[in-house]
């Protein structure tokens, strides 16, 4: 009978050991390898978890994962094994006393060492590499990642692993496994973002404005403290050719009035803020009755992604699609364990309009690396409800800018106001291609100022397939903007605030607004959230 081994490995680096970690184990004997782990072997390994097992007869490696409990896929490799090279290297040690050679390999830029023996008389390696060494008892990447032989023993039984499962493809393989890593929230899909009459809701989807803005509401499980939070998005034209503002955002219910209901009974029913230049702005200031929508992601179509695709230009091939994706882990506080009224909007008057895919995705982390915090919605004069009536973010055209006042109960440490900025006016002239200084004031005293200004717009050219072309050799994606270019995400800027004590409080925005021209004039879409323990 073939003598069975069982070796044990733990893995360090710069020297220390890793902390709590799942010991690996190789099971191997003249006729097969097993690959795993401490916790898998005991059953207390967390779902998802992957098991190796090669077969030294064939050279094969069969792969398995077991992504919940009764969710189990494999797959086979019958070459991969044999591709494998190394230089061997004259270097030797003793490793638990067995007399070891040294090999290396480089694979994506690592240069990784392997110690090995083959006085064993089996094979078997910590990892996929090196299988075919010998028995490998140390491996070393770029001189600073160790995973070591801890044990070596005789064993009776070899771990028995279920193989009669439905084999896939090695590429489905690993995006099944790496899917099953984190939780992903479907919030629409291929929705259709235009503006039409004949756009109505449906069950689950809610339309309003003419159908650039799309609602519903979702469920989102409990959020671990200190998880990573995403938004993705992905974009295409479905008949606008044109750069828009877009919007991905929650709208707060818990207080009497809110967002939903201006979509509900019309713009006229959400709060108006005035500051003396004569017009009168709804739903943008946070008072005690209301809270403006929170913006998640802000993000701007490029010219005619894929539905343009047609106007050729030569040496350019024009992406299918724009992917927009944001870590959005502040918000953590908004979504976790809460059913929430997700919305997304584009500002467009084309019948055929924009396709978008959104999804959340949540990714666990092991420790816990950020303190709770609490969300305070202040202000947001991007006007969703544009194609419905709401009036853009004029309001920088006199001194008094955006002022919005809040009471805080108690007081907040750490604050931090999240704040995204763009300006808008696309003209010469216009407060898009005019550097503007944002300054804000907390409680009458000015506290940060800055110039918003993105200059790497022409790095996304390719998503921009109906993008104008000048004499001067530009194209219209090409110009640096007011904070965002067509195609690309506008990332909030976190503004510290330091600790603020319960009680009233003001935040101020100040803008000096470039003046209107005919019938062309500027704007600002400028949102904010207190974010604060």
């Amino acid at each position: 009978m073939a003598q069975n081994y069982k070796i044990t490995y733990s893995k360090s680096t710069n020297g220390s050991l890793l902390e709590n970690q799942d010991a690996v184990l190789v099971y191997t004997n003249e006729s097969n390898t097993l690959l795993t782990t401490q916790n898998i072997i005991s059953q207390k390994a967390a779902f998802p978890f992957e098991q190796t097992y090669i077969d030294r007869k064939t050279s094969s490696i069969l792969q398995i994962a077991k992504l919940h409990y009764k969710d189990i896929i494999k797959t086979m490799d019958s070459a991969s094994l044999a591709k494998q090279t190394f230089e061997h290297l004259n270097d030797t040690k003793k490793i638990l006393g067995y007399n070891c050679k040294k090999a290396k390999t480089i694979v994506n830029s690592n240069t990784i060492e392997f110690w090995y023996t083959d006085e064993l008389k089996v094979k078997g390696s910590p990892t996929v590499l090196g299988q075919n060494l010998g028995l490998v008892l140390e491996m070393v990447r770029n001189g600073n990642f160790v995973i070591a032989a801890t044990k070596v023993e005789k064993v009776k039984f070899f771990p028995q692993i279920e193989i009669s499962i439905n084999n896939v493809d090695g590429l489905t393989y690993k995006d099944l496994l790496w899917k099953s890593r984190f939780t992903t929230i479907s919030v629409f899909k291929e929705q259709i973002i235009n503006f039409s009459d004949a756009s109505k809701s449906n069950d689950s989807i809610l339309r309003f404005a003419n159908g650039t803005i799309a609602v519903r509401k979702i469920k989102i499980p409990e959020i671990k403290l200190g998880s990573q939070i995403f938004v993705d998005i992905t974009e295409e034209s479905n008949g606008d050719a044109y750069d828009r503002t877009g919007s991905f955002f929650i709208i707060p219910t818990d207080k009497s009035n809110s967002f939903l209901e201006g979509l509900q009974k019309g713009v006229k029913s959400l709060p108006i803020y005035n500051n003396g230049n004569g017009k009168n702005y709804q739903g943008v200031v946070a008072n005690e009755n209301y809270n403006p929508v929170v913006e998640l992601m802000r993000f701007f179509t490029p010219f005619g992604v894929k539905q343009y695709n047609t106007l050729q230009l030569k040496d350019k091939t024009w992406a299918e699609n724009v992917l927009y994706r944001q870590d959005i882990s502040e918000m953590r506080t908004m979504l976790s364990d809460k059913e929430v009224w997700l919305g997304i909007n584009i500002g467009n008057y084309d019948k055929g309009g924009h396709k978008v895919t959104a999804n959340i995705t949540i990714h666990n982390e092991e420790e816990a690396k950020t303190k709770p915090n609490q969300i305070v919605p202040l202000f947001c004069t991007n006007n969703i409800m544009e194609m419905a009536g709401q009036e853009y973010g004029t309001m920088f055209n006199t001194d008094k800018g955006l002022i919005v006042t809040f009471k805080l109960d108690k007081p907040m440490k750490n604050v931090k106001l999240r704040y995204i900025t763009t300006g808008h006016g696309g003209w010469e002239n216009g407060d898009e291609f005019v550097p503007k200084k944002n300054s804000i004031f907390l409680d009458d005293k000015e506290i940060f100022s800055f110039t918003p200004w993105r200059q790497d717009c022409g790095s996304y050219r390719l998503s921009n397939p109906a993008s104008g072309n000048f004499p001067n050799g530009l194209s219209s994606s090409d110009y640096s903007r007011a904070n965002w270019c067509p195609g690309t995400v506008t990332n909030p800027i976190f503004i510290d605030l330091g600790d603020l004590e319960a009680g009233n409080h003001s935040i101020q925005i100040k803008i000096p607004q470039g003046l209107p021209e005919g019938n062309s004039f500027s704007s600002w879409n400028v949102s904010g959230v207190l974010i604060g323990e």
